[in-house]
């Protein structure tokens, strides 16, 4: 028996090369010779599925979220179903939040077995590039004109990016299998079900091109925006130009910044629909069309929650690494270097391996979670991941035949 959701929408228009097809079903009553009437090959639209089977129909989605449920028997609220971290309905803030950090806490054993990996490679990588790689910085002149101070921090700057450079990749790289990794085991912790380590790699490794590919693009989308907004400046030069630079880099930033969010969700709709990269593009805009202010505050919320831990680790470890380290703390006492030695460099390593451990997953669980609940506001998801789980009424889980179908 398959307990994999139909990820590729049960309920959504047929549009952007999502049809439907192979999606399980819900469960229909027979007719009256007893046998499942069968499906159409049309998919219908968004959110205009029948109730499941001995199930109160669910009142009509209005806008982006629930309409009002029917009061139960004591005239309250039924509570929604939950069999995994989540509760399959429309969800809060706190509720994708606390999910993130169930997903971690319930299933940690292979949580941590993906991000720990992942985090000590990284680390490594950065410690060696910064010992070896990355070249001194250049002497400065405190007589330099304000030209020259500038030409030679851009200098310090180009030498430590191609000194990272090795380093950056290797980052790069165990981001995406982390990312990859994590989303499968979050999209089982929905419908409470572990997934192994091994499982969660054969299910994610024939994505990882096409979601190297995503990030990549994306990536070159945000150099490109930059530079359009930098470039009028530096080629008028001067006052003006310095103004105009400043101004267009201001832009593109803001531009930036909403492509990133209309596109967030297209790395777990690589994921979990398996489609092209410019299917999950299209997907995440859909997914975030009218809601881009609520995910963006998610999202903003998120990174500086995991920027505040971020400090509370590190900063201890950095005071560890530079007493421990003699040569770093005189030479910031004098004045006279900020090269650290390898015990400084292997007690921040440390102490980023923890950071990364706990960070990634709640970083991950949150955009795989705003994924999901887009998706139920819109696709009545909850219907699917509710019969995926087995629930009653629901109809059966996938892969099972109704009697007479």
């Amino acid at each position: 028996m398959n307990d994999t959701p139909g990820w590729t929408s049960p309920g959504s228009a047929p549009s952007d090369g999502h049809d439907g097809s192979g999606v399980p079903r819900p469960a229909a009553p027979s007719d009256a010779n007893g046998s499942a009437p069968q499906w159409s090959k049309d998919q219908p639209p968004a959110g205009q599925w029948s109730p499941p089977t001995g199930q109160t129909p669910a009142p009509p989605r209005q806008g982006p979220g629930w309409g009002a449920p029917p009061p139960n028997a004591h005239g309250g609220r039924p509570p929604a179903a939950k069999p995994g971290v989540i509760p399959l309905r429309p969800l809060g803030m706190g509720e994708i939040l606390d999910g993130a950090a169930k997903t971690l806490r319930i299933y940690w054993r292979t949580v941590l077995a993906i991000t720990v990996t992942v985090a000590v490679i990284s680390q490594i990588a950065d410690i060696l590039a910064q010992r070896y790689l990355v070249p001194e910085a250049p002497a400065t002149s405190p007589d330099a004109s304000p030209a020259e101070a500038l030409e030679q921090s851009l200098d310090a700057a180009q030498s430590s990016l191609i000194g990272l450079g090795p380093a950056l990749l290797v980052t790069l790289m165990a981001s995406l299998v982390s990312a990859a990794l994590l989303t499968v085991v979050i999209s089982r912790a929905i419908l409470g079900r572990p997934v192994s380590l091994s499982a969660a790699w054969q299910e994610a490794r024939p994505r990882l091109l096409q979601l190297l590919g995503l990030t990549l693009l994306l990536a070159l989308i945000s150099t490109g925006l930059v530079l359009v907004g930098l470039l009028p400046g530096l080629l008028i030069g001067g006052a003006a130009g310095v103004a105009l630079a400043l101004l267009g880099g201001l832009g593109a930033l803001a531009a930036v910044v909403w492509l990133m969010i209309r596109f967030s969700l297209a790395s777990p709709a690589l994921m979990l629909e398996r489609g092209s990269v410019t299917q999950s593009l299209k997907r995440s805009a859909k997914l975030v069309q009218g809601a881009w202010w609520r995910i963006f505050g998610i999202t903003l919320l998120t990174q500086l929650l995991i920027f505040v831990f971020a400090m509370i680790v590190a900063i201890p470890f950095t005071v560890i690494g530079i007493a421990i380290d003699g040569d770093g703390f005189s030479g910031m006492l004098s004045g006279t270097t900020t090269t650290f030695g390898w015990p400084f460099l292997i007690v921040t390593g440390i102490g980023g391996v923890i950071t990364s451990a706990i960070t990634y997953p709640i970083s991950a669980g949150v955009t795989v979670l705003l994924y999901v609940d887009q998706r139920i506001r819109r696709e009545a998801l909850d219907l699917e991941l509710a019969r995926a789980a087995g629930l009653p009424g629901y109809g059966p889980t996938p892969g099972e035949q109704t009697v007479g179908g």
